[in-house]
């Protein structure tokens, strides 16, 4: 007896997403870096120049749909590690930083490469656009609901 695939939804999209994410937060932790440190960390990697503070903030609030307060405690901890740097009101990413955000990619993509291995290029390109239509979507009754108070 075959089991059906589940239809997409959000528990299927969640469990997902926690499972990909557990196995990122074990590797952070080998690096004593948490999972909203690595992200406020790899987008002031790449955007490879100093960052405004506030965009840092909302580029990280928008990713991952918290409070900006909160953001920038995360910015603040990543400078007290020495993984970033603060001028004024600008931010970077510092050396150590940037060879951090290389290590967990280098160790996450083995991960990766396992977990994605026999899936059709196919399938990853249509549960690409399908994700990505459910976010968008998502993003724009996040910004309903915000805007109604």
């Amino acid at each position: 007896m075959t089991t059906a695939a589940p239809t997409l939804n959000g528990r299927v999209i969640g469990l997902a997403h926690y499972a990909g994410r557990a196995v990122l937060e074990r590797v952070l932790a080998g690096h004593g870096v948490t999972f909203a440190q690595q992200i406020a960390l790899r987008e002031a990697v790449v955007a490879g120049g100093p960052l405004d503070r506030g965009d840092l903030v909302a580029r990280v609030t928008g990713a991952l749909k918290t409070d900006p307060a909160d953001v920038d405690a995360t910015i603040g901890e990543l400078v007290g590690k020495g993984l970033a740097s603060a001028d004024g009101p600008l931010v970077r990413a510092t050396d150590a930083g940037r060879e951090l955000i290389d290590l967990v990619a280098a160790e996450t993509g083995r991960f990766s490469a396992r977990i994605y291995a026999g899936i059709p290029a196919e399938d990853l390109a249509v549960a690409g656009r399908v994700l990505g239509l459910i976010t968008a979507r998502a993003d724009a009754e996040l910004a309903g609901l915000t805007s109604q108070g």
